[in-house]
């Protein structure tokens, strides 16, 4: 009996100490992206940028940093990170230099963004300043940012996804947009093994790039994030197809739709659970065909990582998103 007590008393020390670790990581996550969020108004105004676009820049960074071997890996307050090279100068022979003047002298773009003396390039307020610096040199208009932008991405891509996360924090007016939903509601079928990478032969050899659910048809299919529609109508692989991008860069792919829900267009923003189409079984020839396969839907994943875009594997997502279905 005294076993028992002790098992139950430890059980519940565990539970308590586990709920109060979640609630502060919880804390700590709000405490940071209202931080960023005072960040973004602040730059905003010394820049003349507005603030959403100020955090679409850094989301952007945030969301490809990881694939650039001079960014800092850890998590930081901006994520902004600049090429030493562009920072000193390209002929500077200190490749970390601090100094204001000789990064100047050189043609170096850091500057000093929070008046401490030093263009830092490790201190993320430093590089926050710098960045939206370059890109107002012309100019903050929309026109002339665009233009710089493109000139220190060098990505007609890049620049679009920037200019769809910011509608996202326009609309918004949150950076915290991270929700996410199954693709199908709640009392509806949906069937689905990790299918990803399978073998196809329609139209050529190649691989299965998303993974198949399958229900009925008609059965409603819903967002699974707040995002930009950014490519909607037909394609002879995905028949009836919407491809939706979110605020990390990830394109998400319905594919074999019998038909979209009223009013939605290209540029449109959704929201986790709003319902974007029907399921069908389109695809596989010319626009109209249908019923060459199970109705089901097809839901890929794509990272656009700076450069290039490549499929990888939603599977374990929708595991984990499985317990979230919306009525």
């Amino acid at each position: 009996m005294k076993k028992k007590i002790g098992f139950l008393i430890l059980l519940i020390l565990f539970m308590c100490l586990s709920s109060l670790a979640i609630h502060a990581e919880e804390n700590r996550v709000k405490d940071q992206l209202s931080y960023r969020m005072d960040l973004y108004r602040e730059y905003s105004v010394r820049s003349g940028i507005p603030w959403y676009i100020v955090g679409a820049i850094d989301q952007y960074e945030r969301n490809t940093k990881n694939y650039r071997d001079y960014c800092p890996k850890e998590e930081e307050v901006i994520s902004i990170c600049i090429e030493p090279k562009r920072w000193s100068g390209f002929n500077n022979p200190f490749k970390e230099d601090r100094n204001p003047y000789t990064i100047e002298l050189f043609y170096g773009i850091g500057i000093d963004g929070d008046d401490d003396g030093y263009a830092d390039r490790t201190n993320p307020l430093d590089r926050l300043a710098t960045i939206l610096n370059y890109v107002t040199q012309n100019g903050n208009d929309e026109e002339y940012l665009k233009k710089t932008l493109m000139d220190y991405y060098n990505s007609e891509k890049g620049i679009q996804i920037i200019y769809q996360i910011s509608s996202l924090f326009s609309k918004y007016e949150s950076i915290e947009l991270s929700k996410r939903v199954f693709p199908i509601p709640k009392h509806y079928r949906a069937d689905y093994s990790n299918n990803f990478g399978t073998g196809r032969s329609w139209g050529g050899a190649r691989s299965h790039e998303g993974v198949d659910i399958f229900a009925f048809y008609g059965t409603p299919v819903v967002s699974t994030s707040y995002g930009v529609i950014e490519i909607m109508g037909w394609n002879n692989y995905g028949g009836y197809r919407m491809g939706i991008r979110d605020m990390y860069n990830t394109y998400q792919y319905y594919a074999h739709l019998n038909y979209y829900s009223k009013d939605l267009k290209l540029g449109d923003i959704v929201e986790p659970g709003q319902v974007i189409g029907y399921v069908g079984s389109t695809g596989y020839g010319k626009e109209g065909t249908s019923g060459k396969f199970p109705p089901h839907l097809h839901y890929g994943f794509y990272k656009f990582d700076g450069r290039k875009e490549w499929s990888f594997n939603p599977y374990s997502y929708l595991r984990r998103w499985e317990r979230i279905r919306l009525k």
